[in-house]
This record gives structure tokens, sequence and C-alpha cells, in this order.
């Protein structure tokens, strides 16, 4: 099934997004609780759903701090999501990797004002990380809920690549039940997205479905990432899970509804394009 993340479009109110993946054609949505209410209101998101006609596939934890009604923490954060989750009758919850680092944030006064920012390591007695390794997989069973753990992007600081976030490699990942294959944040790792993907697979259990150019989440057809592949491969292997679109608002050309809804229908047209077992039969002549 596609689905639409409704973190596509942050910056529009949650009933549009899901009009407008209705009227996209998708087969349902990710719900990513974020700093709106309509994203964690319960009846609110049944309604939606039973109003558009789209099934909620998935919730996504709340990555960001003071989302007014859940916890600052980040296991808080993902028993409350679980918990709504549960509510909902949605099978999957998304959660982010631990923060290897606290950012102590300020700006230097001297000729003109400039921002900077400073790295602290974070404990590995920190309790999120300490839960991931060694709790997860009985609090998933108690749950009833797929917690798909998702990869994360690294980035450049002084010209080397480095990951803000703990476990956040394809051999680390191998050591949780259900994953997030997050493809745009592969692309930052700048490595070979299908090996990952091989390496990976039998843990894959959710996919968010974004290209990469340098700047991430573009849409899905747009971007250096062999997407068309790996949507044929998922195929191939009978991949049973969602696959969501997850794109910058613009990437999807938010400003203008009229365009936004045309570049919907096409990030999921590619989906539906190579989302397919690619014929083997001999051709006749």
């Amino acid at each position: 099934m596609i689905a639409l993340s409704s973190g596509s479009l942050y910056n529009y109110g949650t009933a549009r997004v899901f009009e407008l993946a209705a009227q996209a054609g998708y087969d349902g949505m990710e719900v990513l609780v974020d700093q709106r209410w309509d994203t964690r209101h319960p009846a609110y998101l049944r309604r939606l759903s039973d109003d558009y006609g789209l099934p909620i596939l998935a919730v996504h934890n709340p990555f960001v701090f003071g989302v007014a009604g859940w916890p600052d923490d980040q296991l808080g954060r993902l028993q409350r999501t679980v918990a709504l989750a549960q509510e909902l009758g949605v099978p999957t919850v998304v959660t982010h990797l631990p923060f290897r680092f606290h950012a102590i944030m300020g700006h230097w006064h001297a000729y003109r004002m400039r921002p900077f920012r400073l790295l602290a390591p974070i404990p590995r007695r920190e309790p999120y990380y300490h839960f991931l390794r060694n709790g997860l997989a009985e609090f998933e069973a108690e749950a009833g809920i797929t917690i798909a753990v998702e990869n994360m992007p690294c980035h450049r600081l002084l010209g080397s690549k480095v990951s803000y976030y703990a476990l956040n490699s394809a051999d680390e990942l191998e050591q949780f039940p259900h994953l997030t294959l997050d493809t745009t944040h592969v692309g930052t790792w700048e490595g070979d997205l299908l090996a990952i993907y091989e390496q990976l697979r039998e843990r894959v259990a959710h996919v968010h479905l974004s290209n990469f150019d340098g700047r991430e989440h573009r849409s899905p057809p747009d971007g250096r990432l062999p997407l068309g592949e790996l949507l044929h491969r998922l195929a191939r292997d009978g991949y049973p899970g969602v696959i969501t679109v997850e794109s910058h608002p613009d990437a999807l050309d938010a400003d203008d509804e009229a365009k936004c809804l045309a570049a919907l229908r096409r990030a999921l047209a590619f989906c539906r394009q190579h989302f397919t077992v690619e014929d083997q039969s001999p051709k006749l002549a």
C-alpha cells in the first residue's frame, strides 16, 4: 500500500492533507504527531479517516521537543505515541534513533551576530538508548504494535561526515526487530541504497520513500537514488508493509494547491509504476 505522510505537508492543516491524499489516490495515511493538535486527537483522526476513506496505516512518533501533551523525553514520547496507535487501531509506529549529542545553541557577537552550535555527548546510559538496546522487543510484544526504528541522516561537520544519532549504521540497525528504511537518509550516508536494503530487508517493516539530490526529501521521481529499482526489489521480495511518500513541502510545490495535487499524483504514479514484479517470461519473436 502507498501512503502519504502528513509531515510531507506540515504547513497545511491535517484535514487538507487528508483531502489532497484522497484526491490524488493514495491508499492511506501516515500521521506525524507534531505541534498540530489535529495530529493527536483520536476521535478527530478517526473522523478524517472515515470522511476521506483513508485508513491510518502508521503513526510517526514526534521527533521535536515541546509538543503539548507529549513528554519531552524520547522514551516518554514513544510510549505516548504507542498508546495513541493502540487507541486508533494502527499497527505500526515509526520512531527515531537516540541522539548522540546535546546541542547548545547560541550567538556570537562581534562585528556582526553569528549563530553557533556546540555539541556535548549524551551518555549511553540514557533511558531511551538503553530501552532500544534491551527493552524494545518485549515492549512491542506487550503493546501488540510494530515499532519500526528509522535510520537517520548524516551531516557534514568541519568537512567530515558525522551522525548526530547513535546506532545509525546498517550493522548497528540489524539489532532491532523492525526497521523503517528511510531512503533519503541513506542518501546522506553516501552509501549504496540497494546493498543496504539487501542487508536489512528481513527487518524492513516500513519504508519512507523520498529522493536525494544533495537536499533531503525530494519527490520520489526527482534525485539520484535508484528508487525505481528499490521498489522493484520490494515487490520481488513480496514486501507486505506500507510505502510512505515522505517529501518536503517545497518538493511538492506546496505554495500552490493545484501544483501540489499534481506533484502528489506524480509521486504516486512513480510508486505504482515501479512497485511491480518485472516480467521475466521469454518474449515471442
